[in-house]
């Protein structure tokens, strides 16, 4: 959940056209920053997280269709499995804050609330495996969770041990009730550690950049070398506002957090809130696409069980998924901000590029926006020439551009469109 609120722990000669793509190649061939060596999240990890939707809610005898219980984590699992979710790459159920009884146990170990999770951690981790999914559970580095529950201070190895006892596949662990940084940062590389240590494979989900900015700035190098994934700003909330601060962030910071993320470790810009309330379609849409120009982990956060068409398509949009799930593992950038519009691209495998355009602007109707294709991916995304495909908000073959072409859309208030541009010779 991680909340600041929380006290902290918390068309040219040919010979020159093919030198430039090549060391175009060449560049976004290059190896990224040394990662966490455990095998994991070499794509950005998919999959279904409670917190955004379902919060701390305990009071399964009001709302038992809703409260933080084993009840709600079967029912996803059996609709992740039924509906599609699985078959596009939605893998982890991951259970967030509010899931533990209020103390250890007499082994000193965490402990399940016994009568929301009546057959315990061990029991719904064998059911999510036996749906072919994989299993997330929450935990923080601190003295206590943000919701007051047992934190993992002082009990780093036992915790581990007892997660891979479990079956658990992804720890997201928290940062709050920390009396230093540097006990946060401590305890964020011992149980990186000591997860690694139990030999089975959990994918890591730190927030240590989040509880770090506010004190000085995060070494996102010796951060990779730990986690797998990591939050850099606050909860995401379900409304626009929060959409757009999030993009705002990650674009001020980019020079500092883009060059980082790469195959076993991603900058996390937080949860999907598509199919909830806050959001038009065509937020959603921005949401949608960005967070997949962004290489960010996809984990939504709603009620499977009710949730329209029109956003499970979006969600489920293979094609969009595909940009995201990139092998080359280079997250997209801002390229340009003008008169309420913003343009980002992605280098993707094959000299394929990702290029959104968004109209920021939240009065009028839809809006044109001209560019020159030869300003895309760095000058040799359509260079000599590439076919565009937009992907989002509808699918369409735009066609065959050179690199002279200039390319006009239209796009809707605080719409995106979706591009995908596939390198052609001439």
């Amino acid at each position: 959940m991680g909340t600041m609120t929380v006290r902290l722990c918390r068309v040219q000669p040919l010979g020159c056209v093919l030198a430039v793509r090549f060391l175009a190649l060449v560049l976004w061939d290059v190896p990224g920053t040394r990662g966490l060596d455990n095998g994991l999240a070499m794509t950005p990890t998919m999959g279904w997280l409670h917190w955004e939707r379902f919060m701390c809610n305990t009071d399964c005898q009001e709302e038992p269709d809703s409260c933080i219980s084993e009840q709600l984590f079967m029912q996803m699992a059996d609709l992740m499995d039924s509906d599609g979710w699985k078959g596009v790459g939605y893998e982890y159920l991951c259970i967030d804050d509010c899931w533990m009884a209020p103390k250890r146990d007499s082994k000193d170990r965490l402990q399940a609330d016994p009568a929301r999770f009546p057959h315990g951690i061990r029991y719904l981790a064998n059911y999510v495996h036996s749906k072919g999914l994989k299993l997330g559970i929450y935990a923080d580095v601190g003295k206590k969770t943000c919701a007051g529950y047992p934190g993992s201070f002082g009990y780093y190895d036992i915790d581990a041990e007892t997660f891979a006892d479990w079956g658990v596949d992804l720890l997201k662990f928290d940062g709050c009730y920390c009396d230093s940084v540097e006990q946060l940062a401590d305890g964020y590389k011992h149980m990186s550690l000591a997860l690694n240590k139990t030999g089975r494979s959990i994918v890591y989900s730190c927030e240590w950049p989040l509880y770090m900015w506010p004190f000085h700035k995060p070494n996102y190098t010796e951060i990779r070398q730990y986690c797998n994934h990591w939050r850099n700003a606050g909860d995401i909330y379900d409304s626009w506002q929060s959409v757009k601060s999030i993009l705002d962030w990650t674009s001020f910071n980019q020079k500092t957090i883009v060059s980082v993320a790469g195959p076993g470790g991603w900058n996390d810009p937080d949860m999907l809130v598509i199919g909830n309330f806050g959001l038009s379609r065509d937020q959603q849409i921005t949401q949608m696409a960005l967070w997949a120009i962004m290489a960010a982990p996809l984990l939504m956060s709603n009620d499977l069980r009710h949730i329209s068409t029109e956003a499970k398509s979006l969600l489920q949009n293979k094609d969009v998924i595909a940009i995201n799930q990139d092998p080359l593992g280079k997250q997209g950038y801002l390229l340009r901000k003008e008169d309420n519009f913003e343009v980002w691209e992605r280098p993707l495998s094959n000299l394929a590029w990702a290029v959104a355009m968004v109209n920021l602007q939240e009065i009028g109707g839809p809006r044109s926006y001209n560019i020159n294709v030869a300003s895309l991916g760095q000058g040799v995304a359509c260079n000599p020439a590439c076919h565009i495909t937009e992907l989002l908000p509808v699918k369409t073959k735009l066609g065959f551009y050179e690199w002279t072409s200039p390319l006009k859309t239209r796009i809707n208030p605080t719409g995106t469109v979706l591009l995908l541009l596939e390198s052609q010779t001439v």
